[in-house]
């Protein structure tokens, strides 16, 4: 008798149920979509933060003299990113380290003798820059072999003052050594890489004299600031006697956007599921007005209140569930959709995102449907009366 009673409410109230059913789909299309989005956030934005250039630095304790370089080997012992990018650092969190680059620099002559211009040469794993710099704008081509010696790139300033332009070649000069190579493109970077030239790392250490010795190494690092100072942490008690800091500025901003973001995606969603309520709130408003006298019918039956109200709870909980399951099924569809035009790419799918947005959608429609509270003050005899 229960479901042939519940089934015929359905089928007698379906214009408006329908109407509550639209409701809570779309309030569980905007949540889905938000909390899928919000899980798939902090990978995304730590993958494009993480190609504005290293937020993490290796340097010698001091900076004065020989001491102002290391040994080479140090980059070992941090994990040499190859294949995918992704190095090792003997840690569980190796995979957050997605380039890492050795640097030497020196202050070297640029052109012919009779016109030579001072220049900052950066010799460096041009495969692991191209990676951690990918923001950058070249003109020309962009080195990505890590041994190249032939081939180098030049800041926009320094090819403004030595007139260089892609397919030209530069000879650089340090000490008596000299080294020739062809400017394959110039770096549009906006800071004081303008002002330098990129040679393979062999080649500077060739140009310097300082074999098997790099200045510093520069590695961009995946996660959080929390994430971000646990890696700091482990490089620091890994290579005593070196400098391992953070770049702060880009940690930062990074920590402050993802905070914002998800601050901003929790409010929209308490802002829809308070809207949808009040949707569902609205149609069981109505129906409460049309089925006064068939809850008069059945109390004068014999009915229970405790037995009515569970009739239409279970009718309210149809269109939890209704609306949960469209919505979640729109949900994925608007995230990837957000996804592939803000990130580029696809939202990665969390399943357990349609449970809960379901048994939430349940719990909203069950809150919406307190005006059927209501109906167990209705009197038979007031119903029969015609009152």
């Amino acid at each position: 008798m229960f479901w042939r009673i519940y089934k015929r409410l359905l089928w007698a109230s379906r214009g408006r149920l329908a109407l509550a059913i639209v409701a809570v789909a779309s309030g569980a299309t905007v949540c889905a979509a938000l909390v899928n989005l919000e899980l798939d956030s902090s990978d995304k934005l730590t993958r494009e933060f993480r190609t504005l250039g290293a937020n993490v630095i290796v340097a010698p304790a001091t900076m004065a003299g020989e001491s102002a370089t290391m040994e080479q080997r140090v980059i070992d012992q941090i994990g040499d990113p190859i294949g995918d990018g992704i190095g090792s650092i003997g840690t569980p969190e190796a995979a957050e380290i997605v380039a890492a680059s050795p640097y030497l620099y020196l202050a070297a002559q640029a052109g012919e003798p009779t016109h030579a211009v001072p220049v900052i040469v950066a010799g460096a794993w041009l495969d692991q820059v191209a990676r951690m710099n990918s923001w950058w704008q070249v003109q020309g081509q962009r080195v990505t072999e890590r041994d190249d010696p032939a081939r180098c790139m030049a800041g926009r300033a320094a090819a403004s003052s030595l007139h260089l332009a892609p397919g030209d070649r530069v000879k650089l000069r340090h000490d008596g050594r000299e080294l020739s190579c062809a400017v394959a493109g110039v770096v549009i970077a906006g800071g004081s890489e303008d002002s330098q030239i990129f040679v393979s790392l062999a080649a500077a250490q060739y140009l310097s004299g300082r074999e098997g010795r790099i200045s510093l190494v520069q590695m961009s690092v995946r996660g959080d600031a929390p994430e971000i100072d646990g890696v700091v942490q482990r490089l620091a008690g890994a290579l005593p006697g070196l400098e391992v800091r953070p770049v702060r500025q880009l940690a930062a901003a990074e920590g402050r956007l993802l905070e914002r973001i998800r601050g901003l995606l929790v409010a929209t969603v308490l802002l829809i599921l308070v809207l949808s309520a009040l949707g569902v709130l609205a149609a069981m408003a109505g129906l409460a007005l049309e089925r006064r006298s068939d809850v008069g019918l059945m109390k004068a039956l014999g009915g229970s209140v405790r037995s009515i109200m569970r009739l239409f709870l279970a009718e309210a909980a149809t269109v939890g569930v209704l609306g949960g399951i469209i919505g979640s099924g729109a949900g994925l569809l608007v995230a990837q959709w957000i996804g592939r035009s803000v990130f580029s790419a696809a939202v990665t799918p969390r399943l357990v995102v349609a449970p809960v947005t379901v048994a939430v959608m349940v719990m909203v429609a069950l809150a919406g449907a307190l005006p059927l509270r209501l109906l167990g003050r209705v009197r038979p005899a007031e119903i029969l009366r015609n009152e």
